[in-house]
């Protein structure tokens, strides 16, 4: 992978967790998402005016875009595995510091496996 390919796909990432991030605070301020189709269109209703829940929706636009862009020039086979796991790593850090989610040495673990697979793919 080329080295703008690296910065692009680490910008692919950030926007992702990001918006994933901004999502979950904007689904639980709007008061959760049902599980069942019958509250879908309040729902939905509710999430639209939740600024952040519309601003994480922008940032997925945008890191899906940056990805197009991955995918029309950089190897895939290179390129998916680190996105998803650096998206995978930031997004499990970010819900520990901004939900309050356990951060178990299990998940530690793996995480550092996570890293080590993708030092392993992304060496030449």
């Amino acid at each position: 992978m080329t080295p703008r390919g690296w910065w692009l796909v680490l910008l692919s990432a950030g926007l992702t967790v990001a918006a994933n991030l901004m999502l979950r605070m904007g689904i639980d301020r709007a008061g959760g998402f049902p599980g069942r189709l019958g509250g879908l269109a309040n729902a939905l209703l509710r999430l639209a005016g939740q600024p952040l829940f519309d601003l994480g929706f922008i940032l997925y636009g945008l890191a899906a875009l940056v990805w197009f862009r991955i995918v029309a020039t950089e190897l895939l086979s290179i390129a998916y595995p680190v996105l998803v796991s650096v998206t995978f790593i930031f997004i499990t850090l970010g819900a520990v510091a901004l939900f309050q989610e356990a951060l178990t040495w299990r998940k530690v673990i793996g995480l550092i496996m996570i890293l080590f697979g993708v030092f392993i793919i992304g060496r030449k």
